[in-house]
């Protein structure tokens, strides 16, 4: 068990307090290699050149913070380079390992893939943030995200949340009035907008990734909403992925493709595709985080055309519950020659203001609040499920980095008709025993 969930166990009812405050919280805080060379000024100074690799959901911001930064601390420059995650959860993790790590780089929260805080921090690659005045901050719920035995070495501005980005106008031209609020309804969309000619759902499974939306979507409702405390009788080997409302998911995804709400050929489909086909109007939804939300919009003629709902896992409207989660983030290599530039450059960014930018460029929930603060219109259909019906994503209380991949692998073979779910069941068990 790693000390992330050994130190810093968060219960749902820590979670769901959390989530339930988060409107209302106010802050009490007013690629690839090391940098290689220096810029010398016009007076005769140098410029330190900060490294930085992240993922494509973080450009927006952070092409603005590195530019505002600029102005405000003449004497450093950030410098952004963005690769797709996938990439990412090897390459960087290889880098990282081999000593060559780029002064700052993406860091995903909790402890589930190669690239999250506790892997890195557990390898000693990770800079200790904890002495900037916005750790102090991070709500209690949020903590094992963030943290490993008591010390911050993630920043994040926020949470987001997983449901499904529709065409409104795709919806209303199928005769759609309003988002459905329980399964069955959202069959009878799918149904609906099928028969009006339109791919219901846009799946790009290509993109492993994007396999794991669905499965996340609806596993707060056929899960956590009948056990809130199933991740703790897992950890404590009282509870598997077999035999739990995790096969319930698996039929119900499996369900959209057998009456033919996908699109054709999903595992030859990419992300950047499944985008395109919703902001185009050739399929109506996709199952996806609200932190790529822009990227919808970015490929829409209209973008007000583009919004969210929950997609509703239960029969019951009241049972349905949501996945929500810190947003991927940033830390700063231990090792690199400009650690300190580096987490002054975060503790900038630890600022309200900040924060608040960060977030709303990504349709994100701010991890703390203040009177500026704003919420994307598209999320808050979700706002009320926080309060007591929303779960953390998955793979950020999972104990070790296997269980993703494999979770991303077994969906492509389900999907294709290689596997059975029993026997996708079995192998993500093996893989959260290791």
């Amino acid at each position: 068990m790693t000390g992330l969930l050994h130190d810093a166990r968060v219960s749902r009812g820590q979670f769901f307090r959390l989530m339930g405050g988060l409107a209302l919280a106010s802050a009490a805080t007013a690629c690839s290699t090391r940098p290689e060379t220096t810029a010398t000024t016009g007076g005769g100074g140098t410029t330190t050149e900060l490294k930085f690799v992240g993922v494509s959901d973080q450009k927006a911001p952070m092409d603005k913070l590195a530019a505002a930064y600029a102005q405000a601390t003449p004497g450093v420059r950030v410098t952004p380079s963005y690769a797709p995650t996938d990439q990412v959860q090897t390459s960087l993790r290889t880098q990282l390992g081999a000593g060559n790590a780029p002064d700052l780089h993406v860091v995903y929260p909790g402890s589930g893939s190669a690239m999250s805080m506790t892997q890195i921090a557990q390898a000693g690659l990770l800079a200790d943030l904890s002495a900037q005045a916005w750790t102090q901050t991070i709500p209690a719920g949020f903590k094992p995200a963030f943290q490993l035995d008591g010390k911050t070495y993630l920043y994040s501005a926020g949470s987001s949340v997983i449901g499904a980005v529709y065409n409104k106008k795709v919806f209303q031209q199928a005769g759609i009035d309003a988002p459905p609020t329980t399964w069955t309804e959202f069959l009878a969309v799918c149904d609906k907008l099928k028969k009006a000619g339109v791919v219901p759902i846009a799946l790009g499974a290509q993109t492993p990734w994007v396999t794991q939306l669905i499965t996340y979507a609806l596993v707060p409702s056929t899960v956590y909403a009948k056990d809130p405390t199933f991740d703790d009788k897992q950890q404590a080997g009282q509870a598997t992925f077999a035999g739990s409302g995790w096969q319930q998911a698996f039929e119900m995804y499996l369900e959209l493709q057998k009456r033919g709400f996908f699109n054709d050929k999903p595992n030859g489909t990419t992300f950047e595709q499944q985008t395109s086909m919703v902001a185009t109007g050739k399929a109506a939804m996709a199952v996806q985080v609200s932190a790529v939300l822009p990227d919808f919009r970015k490929a829409a003629s209209s973008p007000d055309d583009l919004s969210m709902f929950p997609l509703p896992g239960a029969d019951d409207a009241d049972s349905v519950w949501i996945p929500a989660g810190v947003v991927v983030g940033l830390g700063a290599s231990a090792k690199g020659k400009n650690a300190e530039a580096a987490k002054a450059f975060i503790d900038f960014l630890g600022k309200q203001e900040n924060i608040n930018a960060w977030a709303k460029e990504i349709a994100a929930i701010p991890l703390t609040q203040d009177a500026s603060s704003t919420i994307d219109p598209a999320v808050e259909s979700f706002l009320p499920f926080t309060k007591d019906r929303a779960v953390p994503f998955m793979d950020q209380r999972w104990p070790n980095a296997e269980v993703q991949p494999v979770h991303f692998a077994v969906v492509q073979k389900l999907l294709a008709g290689d596997s059975t779910i029993d026997e996708a069941l079995k192998k993500m068990d093996e893989a959260y025993r290791k």
